[in-house]
């Protein structure tokens, strides 16, 4: 039986480089067979997930040799750390290890949806020329708005203020007299005071009860009507129908989703957004590039080495 049970996709090399000397199974689709994960995990005295493995109380309860958990990521919104407190078992997000990658994808939609260019893929292909219609904006000269100033957030602070934006955030856990601020040249806002000001906005916080439908119909009414919202954090900070209804009503102009209140977007759900104007959706892919998934991939290999070393 193996020592270590891999659940989702990560850099192979780590794996088999990282992890010599250690019995390991490998099956990134293993989180879609819960009855060979169970077995699996009988004698398993670690395990390295994504997003989607579900480590709640009744699977832990299949891993009575458990010791670690790796998270390839930083969300740790799909696992119980109460319970794996519990259980004394050690929880090892891959903090750092993507933050550049979830950067680079939220100035990328922000350039993509305030060009509009992209609409006019299907218009030009039919021998169309709507190049008064589409025509867009410029990043530089304007607000972004940060939710959230944590590490990711200041990584795309960096990229922004490079591309000519003023750069405002709110968290109430950065004070106001955090050096980071003039650090990265941004200044801290009320909520309701980026709502109304940035043309961006761009969510950087963990999903709680706090933070769930953080951007709610009130929200999206709150902001200006030429303004978009990226959302790369996590499912359940937008209320989905409430964005769908502000994007047809023409009440904000445009938005990027990253990540959905129910993964992987299917049914009715995936249905919500169909003949929805001037949005991006891409399926949970913001903090995954060939570069991060190497570095999440590895950092998680040496902290799940460390635990069981000890």
């Amino acid at each position: 039986m193996p020592d270590i049970v891999i659940t989702e996709f990560m850099d192979e090399a780590a794996i088999t480089e990282g992890l010599k000397g250690y019995k390991v199974v490998y099956d990134p689709k293993l989180v879609d067979k819960p009855e060979e994960l169970a077995k699996l995990l009988a004698d398993a005295r670690a395990m390295i997930v994504r997003n989607r493995t579900q480590v709640r109380a009744p699977l832990l309860a299949q891993a009575p040799k458990l010791k670690a958990v790796g998270r390839l990521g930083v969300g740790l919104d799909n696992i119980d750390l109460v319970a794996c407190a519990a259980r004394s078992v050690a929880v090892f997000p891959a903090s750092g290890a993507n933050d550049v990658s979830v950067a680079e994808y939220v100035i990328t939609a922000a350039l993509v949806l305030l060009r509009r260019a992209w609409f006019a893929t299907d218009r030009v292909a039919k021998g169309e020329w709507p190049r008064n219609d589409l025509m867009g904006f410029e990043m530089s000269g304007k607000t972004l708005g940060l939710v959230g100033f944590g590490a990711i957030a200041r990584e795309t602070a960096r990229r922004a203020r490079a591309m000519g934006m003023a750069v405002i955030a709110y968290d109430p856990f950065v004070k106001p007299d955090n050096p980071v601020w003039t650090e990265l040249g941004a200044c801290p806002a009320t909520l309701d005071q980026l709502l109304t000001t940035a043309h961006v906005v761009s969510l950087h916080v963990p999903l709680t009860e706090a933070t769930r439908n953080l951007i709610n119909a009130r929200a999206l009414t709150a902001m200006r009507k030429d303004a978009i919202v990226i959302n790369a954090a996590r499912g359940g900070v937008v209320d989905e129908g409430a964005l769908v209804m502000a994007l047809k009503a023409g009440e904000i102009a445009g938005a990027a989703l990253d990540v959905f209140d129910d993964e992987p977007l299917k049914g009715a759900d995936a249905a919500l957004f169909a003949g929805c104007p001037n949005l991006i959706l891409t399926p949970h892919i913001a903090g995954v590039t060939e570069e991060s998934n190497v570095r999440v991939s590895w950092v998680t290999v040496e902290n799940v080495k460390k635990a069981l070393a000890v």
